[in-house]
């Protein structure tokens, strides 16, 4: 009966340390749904880094998902928009952010653009957590990306607040048939030029500038990244957090493509250089677009 109890004991503390340290070397990811409509997240590992358990899955409006992850993690997380089986082949399709996988698991396969993203890279250098929202790959919901529990300073929130479907120049706009605009591609992918892309001759910081339609994004979108080498105002840090992810995060709930609150949003034009109002308001003050997220034009100087 002694050595019963003994070995009970023992196991309870072996069973509690390990639970121990896998929260310790682990973060804690809730994913939460605001959208109208439901949505299926898809999560990418980097290179050299495994793939995670779960690589996708479905969440019904108004629902949440805690994922644990690695503190050796990085990789990618986005929302996959108006999915379900394909009319010929009965395989699993999605018309944004589709991973190629043909099923729900995305098992390593990759956003198609154009699709909102939320990059991490986890225990980095000087053991910092570093992450962003990129629509360096096009737009496809609005996302907020906040850290929790972070240990020390900076640990600031990042994302696109913007349902930006609406607002959309047409050149870069993808429409669904009785849905609307569901969609913002980038200019690299629905242009292929070189200066949009960063690639070729226009490789690095020096030679590549943002263009009309990256203004778009960054001034709609501050802290996300809006083309390649946006790097000063998009990437943030943060040590040993667990991170909230929000899928259209109130007050800008996506419609997925129905009336927008940003619809007021100019286009840019070469002609012009843009300015954004109420820039001296803080993040997140805002109540609609037109107060803190709404692009004017005025004539360039040049």
């Amino acid at each position: 009966m002694g050595r019963s109890l003994i070995f009970a004991t023992v196991l309870t503390l072996l069973t509690f340390s390990f639970l121990s340290v896998t929260e310790v070397n682990s973060a804690s990811f809730k994913i939460v749904n605001k959208c109208r409509r439901t949505i299926w997240p898809g999560l990418l590992s980097g290179a050299n880094t495994a793939q995670l358990p779960t690589t996708g899955f479905t969440l019904k409006p108004g629902k949440s998902r805690t994922l644990s992850i690695p503190r050796s993690w990085s990789g990618r997380l986005w929302a996959r928009t108006l999915c379900g089986p394909d009319s010929s082949t009965g395989k699993f399709t999605c018309l944004t952010g589709d991973c190629g996988s043909g099923a729900l698991q995305c098992a390593g396969g990759n956003a198609k653009p154009p699709a909102t993203l939320a990059e991490f890279t986890l225990n980095g250098d000087g053991g910092l957590d570093f992450y962003d929202v990129s629509l360096v790959d096009g737009y496809n919901l609005p996302m907020l990306v906040v850290p929790q529990k972070g240990t020390s300073g900076g640990c600031g929130a990042t994302g696109c607040l913007v349902d930006l479907n609406g607002a959309c120049p047409k050149e870069l706009k993808v429409v669904a048939r009785g849905t609307g605009s569901v969609a913002c591609r980038s200019a690299c992918e629905a242009f292929g030029d070189p200066r949009f892309c960063c690639s070729e001759a226009y490789a690095t910081p020096d030679t590549c500038s943002p263009s009309m339609y990256s203004l778009f994004f960054k001034h709609a979108c501050p802290r996300a990244y809006s083309y390649a080498y946006d790097d000063k105002t998009s990437t943030f840090t943060c040590p040993n957090a667990d991170y909230l992810i929000i899928f259209c995060p109130e007050p800008y709930t996506s419609t997925l493509g129905k009336s927008s609150a940003c619809n007021g949003i100019a286009i840019l034009g070469p002609q012009f250089s843009p300015t954004i109002a109420g820039s001296s308001k803080r993040w997140g003050a805002a109540t609609t677009c037109e107060q803190d997220h709404n692009v004017h034009i005025k004539p360039s100087s040049k």
